[in-house]
């Protein structure tokens, strides 16, 4: 047996999320199609983190195993043939039999775009979240950084389950990093975090939360309070998906065999 490592990137933008669903496209279900078109086997497809309808990726990772003779680069030519234009395998490796696209991974990275400019281009409309408004910038980039550390996060997700494990209860996540800062072209506000893991709805409830303190609705300090609180009613709205883009997951390097 054979194991593989693939980095994926897509626009979700006409998929259900990630996660296979009966009758519905979604990105997990186009590349385990393919796979099996390839391999002739029941391959599965184990991704790193379950982006949601309308998320995207540059850097989702997915792993998979299988008896097949191919090498990393035909696998990479062969899927990018045959799927859609807006799912393309960027990078495919042969791994070790430890690794596991979520269980191996040991940090994430993802962004959320706001679009401050008075009309938004109509090649990024699908990427951003458009808010022409007043915002105290200073402010959010003040309550971004408090969500640095290990906290609760119940007030800033879904009501139940998490991008990884839908039977998870622990709300307890670590925020490795935050940034909220203006694109190179000052027409965009973009908030990138990096920690642990993530609960479902997280980095959108985080980025509606950090919208309300620019609107002045919520302090910078409130975030604490928030956190205390345990309550997702009293955080920010959730915020269109089409915003968010899984950026990166990192791994332990230990389980390379081969590059691509």
């Amino acid at each position: 047996m054979r194991y593989f490592k693939l980095v994926i990137a897509y626009d979700g933008t006409d998929f259900h999320g990630w996660q296979i669903q009966s009758n519905k496209p979604t990105i997990q279900g186009e590349i385990v199609n393919v796979l099996r078109r390839i391999t002739q086997e029941n391959v599965q497809l184990h991704g790193a983190g379950r982006t949601d309808a309308g998320v995207h990726a540059l850097g989702q990772v997915g792993s998979f195993r299988t008896q097949s003779a191919l090498s990393p680069g035909e696998f990479q030519r062969a899927l990018n043939a045959l799927l859609p234009n807006s799912i393309r395998i960027v990078a495919a490796e042969e791994v070790g039999p430890d690794f596991n696209a979520r269980w191996s991974a040991r940090g994430k990275i993802y962004r959320y775009r706001l679009y401050r400019g008075k009309v938004v281009p109509p090649m990024l409309w699908r990427y951003v979240l458009h808010y022409p408004f007043p915002l105290d910038e200073e402010a959010m980039r003040d309550a971004s950084g408090r969500f640095v550390g290990v906290h609760d996060f119940a007030s800033f997700a879904a009501s139940t389950g998490s991008e990884d494990d839908d039977k998870e209860r622990s709300t307890e996540r670590e925020i490795y990093s935050t940034e909220s800062v203006r694109s190179a072209d000052g027409e965009e506000l973009v908030f990138t975090v990096c920690g642990r893991s993530f609960l479902r709805y997280m980095v959108r409830k985080m980025m509606g939360t950090l919208l309300d303190v620019g609107r002045g609705k919520l302090k910078p300090d409130d975030i604490d309070r928030l956190y205390e609180l345990k309550d997702r009613s009293k955080s920010g709205p959730t915020v269109p998906p089409q915003g968010l883009c899984m950026v990166s997951v990192e791994h332990e390097e230990a389980y390379r065999i081969s590059s691509p």
